[in-house]
């Protein structure tokens, strides 16, 4: 096997890392704490061409693959958490359902401006009721015509204070359950819809979390993505893909939490010399390295299989799983070693804390994980 990457994969990854570097690093820690979106950094890195890395080119994407877009969200993650879930949701969750499940004329509408960053997306499933559970869905959809009137309000949207476009679930069939669902692109100009509550979040304070609320609003039956009541399995199908943007999210966190602890261990001085000369802390410095390389080669295993057309429905449960896991503990790790100057603002390890945390629970928990991989194991 090939772990090398192409030069031009290594140039996409390196051109990401200056980026983030120059645009996001000096901002990040005040857009933390007055927790607002980089919107601009977002629109330029769709001029760039990172908000559409899994789009074919006909559609104006640069498809170029899994492979660099892991690596991408990875140098982002490692600077700003917030934003890296904002391109992952993008390319993920939005851009992918509508390459997988989108019409012609859909892809055609969408995709050239949602790659641009010209429009910006989410996608939102879960409701107050309905987190892992998406048969417990109570908003719903009715077909009048040939339009549908959605209500109800959907919670915890990624990137819902600004998206342009909402791939939505609703129910259209609510005796079925979880086979009544459909899924819906709807323009957030779309009559009777507005963006409800803001959270207010530990974490990726720099990414915009919010509540949709659809009130009697009226969508044209061609806003339909894919077929009725499928909604279901383009929800799971899309979330495949979007657990290897949160892996490498948690594998860029995990990695600067790294980073951080070496250089803070060679700085600190206790008891006569520096903190990196104890065994003790060698080891834990040791442990964190070895968990980071483990989940990386994990995680471009994975987006080799999205690149290759292989299933890997397992494969990114497992390293999602794996991978947020293992931030915990790498994060955990860099703050203790950074002792009382860890809980302190003051330094970087402790915002890591607070981003790593959603990593094991949003787009699957770590549970959820553990069912989709259990079930795998047990259907071959």
């Amino acid at each position: 096997m090939d772990f090398e990457l192409s030069e031009e994969q290594k140039m996409v990854i390196e051109e990401a890392k200056k980026f983030a570097e120059k645009k996001l690093a000096p901002v990040v820690e005040k857009l933390d704490e007055r927790q607002e979106v980089n919107l601009t950094a977002l629109k330029e890195l769709g001029e760039l061409g990172y908000l559409g890395m899994t789009v074919p080119e006909e559609y104006g994407g640069t498809n170029l693959g899994a492979i660099p877009y892991v690596g991408a969200m990875i140098e982002f993650s490692k600077v700003d958490a917030g934003t890296a879930v904002g391109v992952s949701v993008q390319n993920s969750l939005v851009n992918d359902a509508i390459v997988m499940f989108g019409t012609e004329e859909q892809k055609k509408k969408y995709l050239p401006k949602l790659v641009t960053g010209e429009w910006l997306g989410c996608f939102s499933l879960t409701e107050a009721g309905a987190g892992s559970d998406p048969g417990s869905l109570r908003a719903s959809a009715v077909r009048d015509g040939d339009h549908f009137v959605l209500n109800g309000t959907k919670n915890f949207t990624t990137n819902g204070g600004f998206a342009d476009v909402i791939i939505a679930f609703l129910q259209t069939d609510k005796e079925k359950g979880a086979k009544g669902i459909s899924a819906f692109i709807i323009p957030n100009t779309a009559p009777g819809f507005s963006v409800g509550k803001h959270e207010n979040k530990l974490g990726i304070r720099t990414s915009s979390t919010t509540e949709m609320v659809f009130t009697d609003c009226r969508v044209p039956a061609d806003h339909l993505l894919g077929k009725e009541n499928k909604g279901l399995n383009i929800a799971l199908a899309t979330l495949d893909c979007g657990r290897i943007g949160i892996a490498a999210q948690a594998v860029g966190i995990a990695e600067a939490a790294l980073e951080e602890a070496v250089k803070y261990a060679k700085e600190r001085t206790q008891f006569g010399q520096k903190l990196a000369d104890f065994q003790a802390l060698q080891f834990m410095l040791a442990d964190m390295a070895v968990d980071v390389e483990v989940a990386k080669a994990m995680l471009y295993r994975a987006a080799w299989l999205k690149d290759s057309g292989k299933k890997f429905t397992k494969e990114s449960a497992i390293i999602k799983l794996f991978a947020s896991e293992m931030s915990h503990r790498v994060c955990h790790k860099a703050l203790q070693i950074h002792g009382g100057y860890g809980f302190m603002k003051d330094y970087k390890v402790e915002r890591l804390y607070r981003d790593q945390r959603i990593t094991e629970i949003y787009e699957g928990t770590s549970e959820i994980q553990r069912v989709v991989i259990a079930r795998s194991l047990l259907m071959d």
